[in-house]
């Protein structure tokens, strides 16, 4: 039994929660009383209007909750409870399902549309929020992927997120100041010295910067303490000012060995 109470829904506002109109539900809730019911019928039972009768019972017929005979009159029958309730739900999953795939194709193409707001640099704060964004570039990274971080941030967080990137073949490198274990097909490695004793650089440097497609960058600091910060961008000014910054490190102790 449903108690009544400001908290407690009717089935008929909890059916509207589930798509179906005021009407919808009151014939629906209407059919259940009774084994089947003409249209007349279902008008007396439910107190729909009698010419709103006939659309609503073609809908719920249409949403599959409703059965139809092919007698005359014609005779409707509701589907019992839990089918009747599961298959609104298979229809909202469907939905949502379909909304989904549009959303994430507009989301994937936005970066074809205005091109001026690009030159946004975002702030990014806490570390969910920075792996979020990160993934997300990386997943949708095209011809390469350029890191620069310490050895313990990209095992513990950025290794994992490469799988992807290394089926579909785009380049990976890695500047870093170690590395352990063997390192995986498809990503390149280089072994940079730290400005400072080892220990210390893996204390104190918790910060990092990726570069994708040369069209994005994320630079972080603090990854590896409390409160991390990062900004993201795809300007073009901002981009290219990590490149030159990326290009520095890699020559500089290129230049040192020679």
């Amino acid at each position: 039994m449903i108690e009544s109470g400001d908290s407690v829904q009717s089935p008929a506002e909890a059916l509207k929660s589930l798509g179906l109109t005021k009407y919808e539900a009151l014939v629906y809730i209407g059919l259940l009383r009774v084994n089947e019911a003409t249209a007349t019928e279902v008008h007396e039972i439910s107190g729909v209007p009698r010419a709103s009768v006939y659309p609503v019972l073609d809908r719920l017929v249409q949403r599959d909750i409703v059965n139809i005979s092919h007698t005359s009159p014609r005779r409707f029958r509701a589907f019992p409870p839990k089918d009747g309730v599961k298959r609104l739900m298979q229809r909202i999953e469907d939905q949502a399902e379909y909304v989904t795939g549009a959303l994430e194709e507009i989301y994937t193409e936005r970066s074809e549309v205005n091109r001026g707001a690009q030159d946004l640099i975002w702030t990014i704060y806490g570390n969910e929020n920075i792996m979020s964004r990160l993934a997300d570039a990386l997943t949708h990274a095209e011809e390469e992927i350029r890191i620069l971080s310490c050895w313990k941030m990209i095992k513990n967080s950025i290794i994992p997120m490469l799988a992807d990137g290394i089926e579909r073949n785009v380049k990976i490198e890695i500047a870093t100041d170690r590395w352990e274990g063997e390192v995986p097909p498809g990503l390149v490695v280089r072994i940079k010295k730290p400005p400072m004793g080892h220990d210390r650089f893996e204390k104190d440097a918790s910060g990092g910067l990726i570069l994708i497609d040369q069209q994005k960058v994320l630079a972080f600091t603090n990854a590896l303490k409390g409160n991390p910060t990062a900004l993201y961008s795809e300007s073009e000014g901002f981009v290219k000012l990590f490149m030159q910054f990326w290009n520095s490190i890699i020559e500089r102790d290129d230049d040192r060995d020679q």
